[in-house]
């Protein structure tokens, strides 16, 4: 798929400049902000199929621009597409970070991990012009909440030395997404994403702060990278990576079409059998399963040889083998009030 022109510099009188970092793809010409006042940051999730109830999103739509986004159809609720739109329509969450204590400084709130980002990646570009995940994260730090993170932007090394503070104060693990070590097919399906080289650099830069890190392999795309799914934990191991998870391509809604689009007219000549691959892990008939315990796994020969293959190779490699829920056993503790009373002592 050739990637949308980049010639048109930004207008000096606009008010976001995006920067990328070294190793993203190339940038859409023209993103558009839009403001998200909605008056709580926290989304609670009861599916089985996660190990979070609790996410915070400061941006909904992502200028990364991966085909296959499960995330794409939450645009169609706010009267936008779940293609395009998706890609260069950003809605902002600017008092995020206003949000989040007020959401913590509740009594009924318990201490419990927050995921950054449930939705969309939460250090997508505009975030080094915006910096919401960050006052976000200290936040939870003035807390001590446990935090979770899934990104596979490099500007999370920006923030190192305040994860490495929340790793030691309330308790941190990152996840690095990644499901490629071929860079040309990674650029063909994820457009403005950083390169599978730079995700790594992110894993050992992270590991060797001490932080707690992770791979994650989604999502496995029958017939176009699951044959990648073993160099990418090998490669994520000599990293420093201490934990893996995988999840199978999932297209809900919009996604399918979005997804099959683009992959016809990027891979014309593969387009068929990855479609089938797909069609095979759900059923054989259908590109999707939104069942629980289904939907992130699949079923049949094929989705059940790509879960042994994973399982095999994290075992052999050691990952995984650390307690990380009793490692992440909250310690949350809401700070003394702020007060200008002058004390009498």
């Amino acid at each position: 798929m050739k990637s949308r022109p980049t010639a048109n510099p930004p207008s000096r009188f606009h008010d976001v400049a995006v920067t990328y970092d070294e190793g993203d793809g190339p940038p859409p010409s023209s993103i558009t902000l839009l403001e998200d006042h909605s008056r709580s940051i926290l989304s609670h999730n009861d599916s089985p199929d996660l190990g979070f109830r609790w996410s915070a999103n400061p941006y909904r739509g992502c200028t990364t621009a991966c085909q296959y986004c499960y995330a794409r159809p939450t645009h169609e609720y706010l009267d936008l597409g779940a293609g395009t739109d998706f890609d260069t329509k950003i809605v902002v969450k600017r008092d995020a970070p206003e949000l989040l204590r007020a959401a913590f400084d509740k009594p009924s709130w318990q201490g419990e991990l927050v995921m950054f980002s449930g939705v969309t990646d939460c250090y997508q570009p505009i975030e080094s012009k915006l910096e919401l995940t960050k006052r976000c994260l200290e936040v939870c730090l003035e807390y001590k909440n446990p935090v979770a993170l899934i990104s596979k932007h490099a500007l999370i090394e920006r923030d190192v030395d305040l994860l490495v503070e929340l790793s030691r104060e309330a308790g941190c693990h990152v996840s690095v997404s990644l499901t490629w070590v071929d860079e040309k097919l990674a650029r063909t399906i994820e457009p403005w994403a950083p390169s599978p080289e730079r995700r790594l650099k992110v894993i050992e830069t992270l590991a060797k702060a001490g932080i707690e890190v992770g791979v994650m392999c989604a999502p496995i795309m029958p017939g176009l990278n699951d044959d990648q799914m073993v160099r990418v934990l090998e490669r994520a191991r000599d990293a420093g990576a201490t934990s893996a998870g995988w999840v199978l391509l999932r297209l809900p809604g919009a996604v399918a079409q979005v997804f099959e689009e683009r992959v016809r007219a990027a891979l014309p000549l593969a387009a068929d059998k990855i479609m089938h691959r797909i069609r095979e892990t759900r059923g054989g008939d259908k590109l999707y399963d939104p069942r629980f315990h289904m939907r992130g796994k699949g079923q049949g020969v094929y989705a059940e040889t790509i879960a042994a293959l994973f399982e095999t190779t994290v075992k052999r490699l050691g990952l995984n083998d650390r307690d990380l829920d009793r490692e992440m056993e909250s310690r949350f503790q809401r700070p003394p009030k702020r007060t200008n009373q002058l004390s009498l002592f």
